[in-house]
């Protein structure tokens, strides 16, 4: 039984899992402070490093396409503001993007976002601003035709101040839905990030105009004290 250079009794403290604290450094704000201490205790964190996934996000989209099932093998999706690619490396491996399910259809993913991205197997990324004029041409043409699945997990850079990045936030998923108008095919399926706070009616109305079925969803990986939701719109209508 291990002991401290004192004789103290340390049994059983590698299997708690201690909170790690962070030291407030000069030049760093105490909100940073808090958000390194946070990244550091937050489970999701850890198990992403250890399961190989390049952020806590994809288990976000793991969580909502185990209760919806919308990245099926076959599927063509497009990920808008794909980096740093956590939710494509779990779209690749539902869709069967490597074809490594035997007898399933064989999905295709392309990406975009503004920045490079760092490639991944079975994924093709491009550096695109999806409201450029064109650009949903450009990814109809990657893609190979129209999508399945339109999905999102794009923020708006934080100002600070809680009313303007919910106004953000709102008006770049309302863009990223008319971008998934003119790509989707029929019966496709849209899910984007969005905040709560109030000025989302108007998205939800437009959403439900287009799509069978309109859900709001708080997935378990979400953290609880973040005001994030994910909309999940199935079923789409079609342009007309």
């Amino acid at each position: 039984m291990a002991k401290t250079p004192t004789g103290k009794n340390t049994s059983g403290r590698g299997q708690r899992d201690l909170k790690v604290k962070v030291k407030s450094a000069r030049g760093r704000k105490l909100s940073s402070t808090r958000w390194l201490q946070r990244q550091l205790n937050d489970p999701y964190v850890r198990r992403a490093q250890q399961e190989g996934y390049r952020g806590r996000a994809a288990y976000k989209i793991m969580e909502l396409d185990d209760k919806y099932r919308f990245l099926v093998p076959g599927a063509r999706v497009v990920d808008l503001g794909c980096a740093p690619g956590g939710w494509s490396q779990v779209a690749v491996k539902r869709i069967n993007a490597l074809g490594e399910k035997s007898g399933k259809s064989i999905g295709r993913i392309v990406g975009v976002d503004l920045q490079e991205v760092e490639p991944l197997a079975g994924a093709e990324f491009h550096q695109l601003d999806f409201m450029d004029d064109g650009a949903d041409d450009k990814v109809k043409d990657w893609l190979g035709g129209t999508a399945d699945v339109v999905m999102s997990d794009m923020a708006a850079a934080s100002s600070g101040h809680k009313q303007t990045d919910h106004l953000r936030i709102i008006s770049l998923c309302e863009t990223a839905a008319y971008f998934a108008f003119d790509v989707l095919e029929d019966g496709g399926t849209f899910v984007a990030k969005v905040l709560a706070g109030g000025a989302e009616g108007e998205l939800q109305k437009l959403l439900k105009l287009k799509f069978d079925k309109v859900m709001n969803v708080k997935p378990p990986s979400s953290r609880s004290d973040s005001s994030e939701k994910f909309v999940v719109a199935m079923g789409f209508r079609g342009r007309d």
